[in-house]
């Protein structure tokens, strides 16, 4: 066999069930592929579909006995894996095949250095140490892209950007130059250009060291960019499997139809350019001081909010984009007074940047927001009817009990949810639905104004565009003004009709929805708009990694 088609990998018939008392799941279903030297295979696929259960298989790393194979071949180099013995694995592991998880914060050990964390890679699958290991280790950095990778040998990861600690951990892949790479979700939780970055980072590692690599991933828009094949899985199946370009262009089961079919799309709703003002503020600043010495003086100021000038209308929706630490997130908490701030707000007419709290109280009702991860902003102690009815509660409403439960009912019929389930806790929902849980929260008070704090970016593509069409339907119901902040800027295509675009606390670039996208001004939009609509011509050098 040549190098290009001989297997490195075989996969025949796995199957993997995970037990918990006495109920059997079954994950994956008797699937089949195969992966060959220096080629990308793409796994594709929501939530759930046993993505990462199979490639976690490959390598033998599922929790037994909770997780067994009843079924399967897995095969490397032609050598069985499936029930090897531990110096096997271990030989194999790291070595021959290494993996990048999803959540790089997660992944990396907090209380090690960056220096400590690579460099253990290489003591534990080379022997190298000290100076030897120090200077593999800052090669790697440098490889991957890390800037002055020498003054971040004794950085922790809590001290680096997302982007930072992806690199990282690439570094800790490639310590032993694999010939296998598992990328599971590598770029899910990273800002466009950064994500543009990582990705052209692993393309060209990949063919500079002849690697193979296996990518997990339900953005089609990375797969179409980055794999050679493709295997879609829905439910423990894979349902289709072919070359890219072919099932991109024609594909063949319904459920690849709805993956291609499922992406955010659409434009925002025509709103009255006459709308009643809902919420605006003229050069609005939020500083947070950095003090120094014993006595705690302030010396200067994380200028997270410089000059922030917006006006939100009814039945409006102002998108706020930008990479991480931009301040889009300071910026609508700085709006609800939720954080000090300096510069007049006005809320339906009223000026509110005095207010105490108890004059805000009163006020809350109409202003809402929905946090990004919606598993960590609702009480695991809580039903999702105690939830809901929790707004109505605090804020006094003269509702008897049954009369809230109504109106628990009514917020989730609204969100499309069956109000039989109100009785039920947050784990027992998925992203999607946890997610229409903290919206209905929200809507269940009524409000004027609702800011939206990356509502979509922990969800597949489809349950993204499904809650988009949700958004969408409330704010013409509602006649709702949106402030929403992402980092996804086709979602923020797809519901906004005025941009900011913001970078280090000030406007970049303010406008028109069409005039943002279709006519960037700035180099930074440009970068931006690049990134997320072809990754292939981001430019270069606009955003630091």
């Amino acid at each position: 066999m040549s190098g290009a088609d001989q297997k490195l990998v075989e996969v025949k018939d796995l199957s993997v069930v995970f037990t918990q008392d006495g109920n059997e799941t079954l994950a994956v279903d008797k699937i089949s592929f195969d992966l060959a030297e220096g080629e990308t295979l793409a796994l594709v696929g929501e939530s759930g579909s046993g993505k990462s259960v199979s490639a976690l298989s490959l390598m033998q790393l599922l929790p037994y006995p909770a997780a067994s194979h009843p079924s399967g071949s897995i095969k490397y180099r032609g050598e069985e894996v499936m029930g090897a013995d531990e110096r096997t694995l271990m030989g194999i592991r790291g070595n021959e095949i290494s993996m990048i998880f999803q959540e790089p914060m997660t992944s990396l050990n907090p209380l090690h250095t960056i220096e400590r964390q690579v460099g253990e890679v290489l003591a534990v699958h080379r022997g190298l140490r000290a100076e030897a290991a120090r200077k593999r280790v800052l090669e790697l950095l440098n490889k991957v892209g890390l800037q002055n990778a020498e003054l971040r040998l004794g950085a922790y990861p809590h001290e680096l950007s997302g982007g930072q600690r992806q690199r990282v951990m690439i570094a800790m892949a490639l310590a032993n130059e694999p010939r296998l790479l598992i990328a599971d979700e590598p770029t899910t939780a990273l800002d466009v250009t950064v994500q543009a970055q990582i990705l052209k980072l692993l393309k060209s590692l990949s063919q500079e060291m002849g690697m193979a690599m296996l990518l997990i991933t339900h953005d089609l828009g990375i797969v179409r960019k980055m794999a050679d094949r493709v295997c879609v899985m829905n439910k423990g199946h894979i349902v289709e499997e072919g070359e890219t370009a072919g099932l991109f262009d024609d594909p063949q089961h319904e459920y690849t139809r709805h993956l291609l079919g499922s992406e955010p799309k659409g434009k925002p709703l025509t709103a009255r350019a006459d709308a009643a003002e809902i919420m605006s503020t003229d050069n609005l600043k939020v500083w947070f001081p950095i003090k120094k010495g014993v006595l705690k003086r302030t010396v200067d100021h994380v200028k997270a909010v410089d000059g922030i000038s917006l006006t939100v209308r009814r039945g409006h929706t102002v998108g706020v984009v930008g990479e991480s630490g931009s301040g889009k997130t300071t910026l609508g908490l700085g709006l609800l007074r939720l954080i000090d701030s300096d510069g007049p707000i006005v809320f339906m007419g009223q000026h509110i940047e005095d207010d105490s709290w108890s004059e805000l109280r009163s006020r809350r009702a109409d202003m809402q927001i929905v946090f990004q991860d919606p598993f960590g902003s609702l009480s695991p102690r809580l039903s999702v009817a105690q939830i809901v009815e929790e707004g109505l509660l605090v804020h006094g409403t003269d509702l008897n009990y049954d009369a809230r439960r109504k109106r628990v009912a009514e917020a989730l019929v609204e969100v499309g949810l069956d109000p039989e389930t109100m009785d039920r806790y947050p784990h027992e929902f998925s992203g999607g639905q946890r997610q229409r849980i903290a919206i209905a929260r929200a809507m269940a008070l009524k409000p004027d104004f609702v800011v939206l704090d990356e509502p979509t970016s922990a969800l597949d593509m489809s349950v993204q565009a499904q809650i988009v069409d949700l958004l969408r339907d409330l704010q013409q119901k509602h006649n709702l003004a949106y402030l929403f902040i992402s980092h996804d800027l086709k979602v923020v295509r797809a519901l906004a009709d005025e941009v900011i675009v913001m970078r280090n606390g000030k406007v970049v670039e303010q406008g028109s929805s069409d005039q943002i996208f279709d006519d960037p001004q700035t180099d930074y939009t440009k970068a931006l708009m690049a990134a997320a609509f072809d990754l292939e011509t981001a430019p270069e050098g606009v955003v630091a990694s």
